[in-house]
């Protein structure tokens, strides 16, 4: 028969699942950490494990991703996911304050599964078959930001204080690991069916559902309210305007390299900078906001996700460029063919998701007895110092250094990452941990689709002052002539920007049948050979790269910077009502949390 949980007068009364343990149980803490580091690991996963499995994908539903006008349909299946989660997870936080998180969870999980079922049934081929994926994907992302927005909060109801470092560094973690998993994980299935990269995930759903649905309890503070319909649509708006409009910056336009002087483009900046501004100015006058604004004015909350989205932008930009370094460059250069590059660039990447795995847990069990202001920022200076490390190598470097240095990285970003989580979580009260859960992701996720935008457009511009010289210096060397030389060089550098992050290589597209077969013979394997294209682009790759890195670097200590402010120094003095200095009383949903370094009774 099922039990009840007796009220201890803060919290409803919990009925357990037969089999199932209870909320009050000493061991659900471990049942909730588990649970929601699998549903925060399969919705990570599943970003990048698509990012490497493109080639695959691509061939799968016969469509050409170097033809220009197949550019949006990568664009969209490679960002579409992460732009939706930035956009979502905070309103999808905010549902689970009023709602339950529990609840929210376990419906995230579900909508998870389905969608990858959907995904892996794509009957169509070419823009269609593309248009089938990116619409399920965004449904899919929809799952995802309920699971991202909720997890931590789960978490942080469920441990006490003094645990919680640990119990989110674990969650984070395997959050931020799991882009770098899906990474060799993509690589393996995308050699066999690409289908199975969306297959590999419903197992995986079921049991978590199943388990979610039995197994975890609603232990945190739940408040009705009305949602803040006018702040969700102009965020979710505003928001997908801009990062929108950075994505097609990248893209070509009116025979310039970049778009950044398209109407388009340049609407959707300033429409969603206006929106973004209007959404402010609605939740600093609505009874019951969507983003509580008054958290900023805790230093803590405000540095915390500051130091979030600059380490989240330095991070992405890392990740996009090893894989072109990588599939693009150095592997053809070692004897890779182009069809097994993605294999192989997820298999070298391992000691990035072994730096992460590393030291993710143990700086959050760490700080918990430290304090974790010197972890987070230390963490994000070796991040720096890796990068600096980085720009040191030739194109054509030796593995071990690179190896260690990646590793150092993901040491880096581990050492970050759980501190960081714990003091924004703890820094809000109780009934508001859903809501910054799902700030804090947002800054994550927003931070992902930024990089991909801001590097791109980085590397674009490097490439364009110096590619069109090499490539038509390198074709006429090997008897191209130097009209179709030319014209070759005058092409977008986009396009071989992302014939390099795909692992192509497009010269024998580019050239065509007609004038390979005018060359020796000698010649024409020369150039759709495997160390030709590689070559040629190397040392304009490297230029743009130094632009990409030093970037990097100066977001990794700003951001180490913002973390340093985190605490006060001198006496401690007593904690006011948080945030702000307005109480339960005055402002609806805002209370006072449990003073740092008690244990809150799960």
């Amino acid at each position: 028969m099922a039990t009840k949980i007796p009220n201890n007068g803060r919290r409803r009364p919990v009925r357990a699942v037969r089999g199932a343990v209870a909320a009050d149980h000493p061991r659900y803490k471990w049942v909730a950490l588990s649970n929601t580091t699998l549903g925060t690991l399969i919705a990570t996963v599943n970003a990048s494990i698509v990012l490497i499995s493109l080639p695959a994908i691509f061939n799968g539903i016969g469509l050409d991703p170097l033809q220009p006008g197949n550019v949006s349909y990568l664009l969209w299946m490679l960002m579409g996911y992460m732009l939706v989660t930035a956009v979502l997870v905070v309103t999808l936080g905010r549902l689970g304050d009023i709602h339950g998180r529990v609840r929210i969870y376990n419906a995230g999980f579900l909508i998870f599964t389905l969608t990858s079922v959907a995904l892996s049934l794509d009957p169509l081929h070419g823009g269609p078959g593309a248009l089938w994926l990116i619409g399920w994907r965004v449904v899919q992302a929809i799952g995802g930001s309920m699971l991202m927005a909720n997890s931590a909060a789960i978490i942080t109801d469920a441990f006490p204080a003094h645990r919680r470092g640990m119990a989110l560094g674990v969650n984070i973690v395997a959050g931020i690991a799991g882009s770098f998993i899906g990474l060799v994980l993509g690589g393996l299935l995308a050699e066999w069916n690409w289908r199975s990269i969306f297959w590999v995930n419903v197992p995986i759903g079921i049991l978590g559902t199943v388990w979610a649905y039995r197994s975890l309890r609603e232990t945190g503070v739940r408040r009705p309210a009305r949602i803040d319909w006018w702040g969700n649509v102009t965020f979710a708006v505003g928001l997908t305007a801009l990062l929108a409009a950075i994505t097609y910056g990248i893209q070509p336009y009116g025979g310039h390299t970049m778009g950044w002087t398209s109407p388009w483009v340049m609407g959707g900046l300033f429409g969603g900078v206006a929106l973004l501004i209007a959404f402010c100015l609605v939740e600093s006058r609505v009874a019951e906001p969507m983003f509580p604004l008054a958290l900023f004015r805790d230093p803590v909350f405000a540095g915390g996700n500051a130091a979030t989205l600059l380490g989240s932008i330095a991070r992405g930009g890392l990740q996009f460029m090893l894989i072109i370094w990588l599939q693009g460059i150095w592997l053809p250069l070692h004897g890779y063919d182009y069809a097994d590059t993605p294999l192989w660039a997820g298999i070298y990447l391992v000691p990035l998701t072994v730096g992460f795995l590393a030291a993710g847990p143990v700086s959050g069990y760490l700080s918990d007895r430290a304090g974790a202001r010197l972890f987070a920022s230390g963490g994000l200076v070796v991040m720096a110092l890796s990068f600096a490390g980085l720009l040191l190598l030739p194109t054509d470097f030796g593995y071990p250094w690179f190896a260690v240095l990646v590793f150092l990285n993901g040491l880096g970003g581990g050492l970050f990452a759980a501190p960081n989580t714990s003091l924004i979580m703890s820094s809000v009260p109780a009934e508001a941990r859903g809501a910054a859960s799902g700030m804090r992701a947002t800054f994550q996720n927003a931070g992902m689709v930024l990089s991909i935008g801001v590097f791109f457009s980085l590397m674009v511009a490097g490439l364009a002052g110096s590619l069109p010289h090499t490539l038509t210096a390198g074709l006429t060397a090997q008897g191209v002539p130097a009209a179709d030389a030319h014209t070759i060089a005058s092409l977008p550098p986009v396009g071989t920007l992302f014939a390099a992050f795909l692992g192509y290589n497009p010269i024998q597209q580019l050239l065509g049948p007609h004038v390979l077969g005018m060359l020796p013979a000698a010649n024409a394997r020369t150039l759709t050979g495997r160390e030709f294209f590689p070559q040629l682009i190397s040392g304009p790759f490297h230029d743009g790269l130094v632009v990409v890195f030093w970037l990097a670097i100066a977001m990794s200590l700003v951001a180490a910077a913002a973390s340093l402010v985190r605490e006060r120094t001198g006496p401690r003095r007593p904690r006011r009502t948080r945030p702000g200095t307005v109480g339960p009383a005055e402002r609806p949903g805002v209370g006072r949390p449990a003073p740092r370094g008690k244990a809150r009774r799960p």
